[in-house]
């Protein structure tokens, strides 16, 4: 029996986990890929080819020198038909490289395992494969792997939460690939010098747990943390607390008290690179929705543009009012159905105009519920009154940047008022005025 832990606030969502007993079918290659050169926080990386190119599967065909980054690569052979600026599914126009691909999937040659060095090496050959966080920040790995000195790391966590509503993907891979989990756990552990790792999975997943439970019975190199259910148990502050009772300061990391959290994609990829010396070049997504045929989990080559994916699900039911790239809390509307698959995309959802409607705001009753349901102890109601006002020196003073816009106050808000859009204004205001780009440094798993 797990003792489950929990954190203060939060909702308790209706979790639509419709795809859990559906098994990863893989999709076939796409006519056309269009792969930006961001899909990760920091740095846009420069192409590394150009039109007419011929380029190969795990080719690298983007990077940058800056240490927040992760390089691109192509996830298919073909020509490179255009090299352009292009609306991404975040709403920002990257440069991306167009490839129209040939259906051989040929190898680039120098795919080959790296080889196993000291810690420092490790943490270059990681940045070599392009893995970013996989549980939808895209954070890049790398540099989650190598803290400051000074900061001494004795716990790893790894992120199998999966608490947004609808998104299977994480399930799926801690079923489908368990073995290379636990390897990538042992890799990145000696990486990080943790003494002690933890797996940690929500209790609406029992199949996952009950799997994990046994394996750690067997080896004893891990523990195993039970979560209630309970939204958003995968945010990486939440997630820390739960597990450890340890509290990231305002403003501070993860490593400030010791701690290296990773989502189970992650070390999972990391096994498999570490076997193959493939890049990441594709992605499962679950695909779900009140619009979509055949909901499932899709391994899709990254570039793939979703009308592809949702073509490869059967199509739609109906016209869909709403696309989401990732979960319906933090998830992304979308423009269009020619975007593409990033590395951080696990899921895209296509809804119905039942469920795509935006209610209507009425007057806030000041009942407090968005208070108590705030997992970063805010006041949003006192910050959606300052934007709406525009009194941005009071949203400031309400410490509105410290919000992970995870949804929870609209949610249980009665008057369900628009407050994470007010989040949004004020944290884009606060960076014009201080000239700096805007960033969420906090995603839900």
């Amino acid at each position: 029996m797990v003792l489950l832990k929990s954190f203060k606030g939060g909702a308790h969502v209706k979790y639509y986990k419709g795809t859990h007993g559906n098994a990863t079918v893989t999709m076939p290659v796409p006519a056309k890929a269009v792969i930006p050169m961001l899909q990760h926080i920091g740095a846009v990386c420069t192409p590394l080819v150009k039109k007419g190119d011929m380029v190969k599967v795990g080719q690298k065909i983007g990077d940058s020198e800056a240490f927040v980054s992760s390089p691109a690569h192509s996830s298919v052979s073909g020509v490179v038909t255009d090299i352009k600026q292009y609306l991404c599914p975040g709403g920002m126009e990257v440069m991306s490289v167009e490839i129209e691909t040939d259906g051989l999937q040929e190898l680039w040659e120098g795919i080959r395992p790296p080889d196993r060095l000291d810690k420092s090496a490790m943490v270059k050959v990681i940045r070599e494969s392009g893995i970013v966080g996989l549980g939808g920040a895209g954070f890049p790995t790398h540099v989650k792997l190598s803290p400051p000195p000074e900061k001494s790391i004795d716990i790893l966590i790894i992120n199998g939460a999966e608490c947004e509503p609808y998104i299977t993907s994480d399930y799926r891979e801690m079923l489908e690939n368990t073995d290379d989990i636990l390897e990538g756990i042992d890799i990145v552990k000696n990486i990080v010098g943790a003494r002690k790792a933890y797996i940690a999975i929500e209790s609406n997943k029992p199949a996952a747990l009950r799997l994990f439970q046994g394996k750690a019975g067997s080896c004893g190199e891990f523990g195993i943390v039970g979560l209630k259910t309970r939204y958003p148990q995968g945010a990486e502050k939440q997630l820390i607390y739960a597990a450890t009772k340890r509290k990231v300061p305002a403003g501070g990391l993860p490593s400030d008290i010791g701690v290296v959290v990773q989502n189970i994609n992650t070390v999972s990829f990391i096994a498999k690179y570490m076997r193959t010396g493939m890049p990441l070049i594709s992605r499962r997504i679950t695909v779900d929705g009140s619009a979509v045929k055949s909901p499932g989990n899709v391994e899709a080559l990254i570039g793939t543009q979703l009308k592809d994916v949702f073509d490869f699900c059967g199509g739609f039911t109906e016209k869909p009012a709403k696309v989401i790239m990732g979960g319906p809390m933090m998830g992304v509307a979308q423009f269009s159905l020619d975007a593409p698959v990033l590395k951080q995309s696990n899921a895209i959802l296509a809804l119905n105009a039942g469920d795509a409607i935006l209610p209507e705001e009425s007057v806030c009753i000041r009942c407090g519920r968005c208070v108590t349901a705030c997992p970063m102890n805010l006041m949003p109601l006192y910050i959606n009154a300052g934007v709406m006002m525009r009194d941005f020196d009071s949203a400031k003073k309400y410490n509105a940047n410290d919000c992970m816009e995870c949804g929870c106050c609209s949610y249980v808000c009665p008057a369900k008022r628009h407050l994470v859009q007010s989040m949004k204004v004020a944290k884009t205001e606060f960076a014009k005025k201080e000239r700096k780009p805007v960033m969420i440094d906090d995603r839900v798993n």
